[in-house]
């Protein structure tokens, strides 16, 4: 993937820290929208979101801490059960394409 190219990123993360757990998800909260506890949607360029894993991995204790990044794919087939975190209103878009529900 190109660096200036647009991607949807879902990031995911266990602190065992109380304060590296708050400056972490201060950080993440900046960038992108919390879909569960310690799980965040990310919409981002590629050399965009390099920086924000730098910065991060500042924060983390590596031998304590668990930092997860994935790509989403273009066209997730993505399936929510129970209570929908995002108001009905709130749509993640890259590329002209609703990530989260396909539309």
């Amino acid at each position: 993937m190109a660096d200036s190219q647009i991607g949807l990123y879902l990031i995911a993360y266990d602190i065992a820290n109380p304060k590296r757990l708050s400056r972490v998800h201060r950080v993440l909260k900046k960038q992108g929208l919390p879909v569960q506890y310690s799980v965040f949607t990310v919409v981002i360029k590629r050399k965009a979101l390099l920086r924000l894993l730098e910065t991060i991995s500042e924060l983390i204790h590596p031998a304590q801490d668990d930092i997860r990044c994935y790509r989403l794919p273009e066209r997730a087939d993505i399936k929510t059960l129970g209570r929908q975190f995002f108001p009905e209103d709130v749509m993640l878009f890259t590329g002209g394409i609703n990530r989260l529900f396909g539309g």
